[in-house]
């Protein structure tokens, strides 16, 4: 019993020791260097098992990781087909068995070879971007088990042709791949007269020490003249098949020919028998509730990944009244529009294809809430200090008040107010002595204004969808014109109305890096007050259009007008006005004035539902 009790509890701390210590997929990264690609997994941890095969019809490298946990994040496909390489997309996802185990799908652009390196937290898969990149030998190393060939007895084959060349794998390779061909075999010299290309051919498998097998077909070719001076021996091999409309299928080390017309017989059997098999595949159905994605678009993408569409032929049935759409002779794609679902008839693998693609697909659109900024700050100053109206007096040099000694009507002013008009010292005197009519007003005044005003104007709106929202001040003068006719003169008024707009209009893009890209266009108008009442204000147009990048939620100024202008104005009689000291009762008063204007835009755009958008790790 105790024995039993103890190996009950050594079980479950060992399966909790295992969960507790299963790695983490950090990140998938992709570059490019050189002729080479590489896919970096980074893990948390050096515990992680990899290994990898190649599914050469479909051009993929599928890599498997074990006993390993990943973010939604982490696992999401990318596009690689930007780049000129051999990978054209990433697709990392769980195994629907084993939820502890990762499987990355990498799309081909054709059939090259990969290795798999191993370095601290980090495993790095190396792919070839072009055939022959790699040694034969470095990935036969790299390799978890190599193929055994038997030895095969003399008896049941007359000749066995050993390869010369450690580059055979990778000229054989070359021969059979499309695209661009990079020649790397030994240079020879061929001067032929009338030889069939089935002798032309076993004379190359003799020079070069691999194996060639020619069909029925090709022996039944005319004979042809060759001439080649010093070019590599797999080119001219190559050319021998172009000229005589050959094609050449690779089988380990063996080189098999044949002609155009049978290698398309033979893939048209092939087609017809993988046909047969899809036909006799057993159907299932399943339904996929749609929340975000376009339901229509989102069935004319699935259509495409149908069995019929892909290998499995047939014609598809006529869309019924329903909204269904036939995907095929026996695959369909049906449309209920209450629930906003799908529903899918068709192969387990087909439906396993359009459940990634459906989960990939409909998600949530990002959100951005952009919000602005538009500080106007207006800074004035004027200055006045001298007579307000000059200085008056007379002289009576005969009137007799002036023997008297009499000072009759004196004056004296004094005033603080802060108006524009205010004269800080003023004196009237009707008459002293014989000075009559003596009259000045002193005036020292200075004047500073400040202003400061703020728009912050807010808008909201989707991934790639243009945004708008408009502000409108209206102030009004009444029109005064004036007509003359046969009547006389005819004056008509009426009010007219001035219109400032603050405008902010915008389209924002979520990169995948959770970055933003925004397309603006900012319009700030203004009306400066005019001294005269009644009359139309000044317009004021300030338009700023841009496009900028900016992290999620970070503030950037897109643009900013300073202006400062100062002004000085005055007049007085030449000369006199110019004299030390008693200049100042000879001209106008002094009076400096200076403005200053600044506008400056900032911009905030923010994605409001990055988890939901799958642009935040869940966890």
């Amino acid at each position: 019993m105790k024995k039993g009790f103890f190996l009950s509890v050594f079980v479950c701390a060992c399966s909790l020791a295992s969960a507790v210590s299963a790695a983490e997929m950090k990140a998938i990264n992709f570059t490019q260097k050189g002729e080479v690609s590489e896919l970096e997994f980074i893990f948390d941890s050096n515990d992680v098992q990899a290994s990898k095969f190649q599914v050469k019809e479909d051009k993929q490298i599928i890599v498997d990781l074990s006993s390993i946990t990943a973010s939604d994040r982490v696992m999401r496909a990318f596009d690689t087909s930007q780049f000129s390489g051999g990978v054209v997309f990433v697709k990392a996802y769980k195994k629907p068995k084993n939820d502890k185990d990762i499987r990355v799908a990498i799309q081909l652009r054709d059939n090259v070879r990969s290795v798999l390196v191993r370095k601290p937290n980090r495993i790095i898969l190396q792919i070839e971007n072009r055939y022959g990149v790699f040694s034969q030998k470095k990935v036969e190393d790299n390799q978890s088990f190599k193929e055994k060939i038997s030895e095969i007895p003399s008896s049941q084959a007359a000749k066995l042709n050993i390869p010369r060349s450690e580059s055979v794998e990778d000229i054989l390779e070359n021969i059979t791949q499309s695209g661009r061909k990079k020649y790397i075999g030994k240079k020879i010299s061929m001067n032929l007269r009338s030889v069939k290309p089935d002798e032309i051919l076993k004379m190359m498998a003799d020079t070069s020490g691999f194996n060639i097998i020619v069909t029925e077909d090709v022996k039944k070719i005319e004979p042809i003249s060759l001439n080649l001076n010093d070019v590599p021996w797999d080119q001219a091999l190559d050319t021998v098949l172009e000229m005589n409309k050959l094609v050449a299928k690779k089988n380990g080390m063996i080189l098999l020919v044949t002609t155009y017309e049978t290698a398309a017989k033979e893939r048209e059997i092939e087609k017809k028998a993988k046909e047969s098999m899809v036909e006799l595949e057993p159907l299932v159905t399943k339904i996929f509730p749609i929340s975000y994605a376009k339901i229509g678009d989102l069935k004319e993408i699935l259509s495409e990944y149908s069995s019929d569409k892909m290998g499995g032929g047939g014609s598809a049935p006529p869309s019924g009244p329903s909204g269904g759409a036939g995907a095929g002779k026996r695959g369909r794609i049906s449309i209920d529009s209450r629930t906003n679902s799908l529903i899918v008839k068709d192969t387990a693998e087909v439906i396993e294809r359009m459940k990634k693609i459906v989960e990939l697909l409909d998600a949530q659109t990002p959100q951005v809430l952009i919000e602005s900024k538009i500080v106007e700050v207006s800074e004035r100053y004027s200055k006045e200090i001298g007579l307000d109206q000059g200085l008056g007096f007379g002289y009576d040099p005969f009137s007799a008040s002036a023997n008297a000694g009499t000072n009759n009507g004196a004056g004296f002013s004094f005033s603080t107010a802060p108006s524009a008009t205010a004269s800080l010292f003023g004196l009237s005197i009707k008459r002293f002595n014989k000075l009559i009519n003596l009259d000045f007003q002193l005036k020292l005044m200075e004047s500073e204004s400040k202003g400061k005003i703020i728009s912050s104007p807010k808008v909201i709106t989707k991934n790639n969808v243009a945004a708008n929202i408009t502000q409108d001040e209206s102030t009004y003068f009444l029109d005064t014109n004036t007509t003359t006719g046969t009547t006389g003169v005819t004056t008509t008024t009426a009010w007219k109305a001035q219109t400032s707009r603050l405008e902010l209009a915008v389209t924002p893009q979520v990169t995948n890096e959770g970055s933003i890209s925004l397309e603006v266009e900012v319009k700030k108008d203004s009306l400066n007050p005019t001294a005269q009442i009644g009359a139309p204000q000044d317009e004021v147009k300030r338009v700023v259009k841009t496009q900028v990048l900016v992290d999620n939620g970070a503030t950037v100024v897109i643009g900013g007008i300073y202006s400062y202008s100062q002004s000085e104005n005055h007049s007085g009689i030449p000369f006199l006005k110019d004299v030390p000291l008693i200049g100042w009762l000879f001209r106008t008063k002094y009076n400096p004035a200076s403005i200053k204007k600044e506008l400056i835009i900032f911009l905030t755009p923010r994605i409001i539902n990055q988890e939901e958008a799958g642009l935040v790790d869940r966890g």
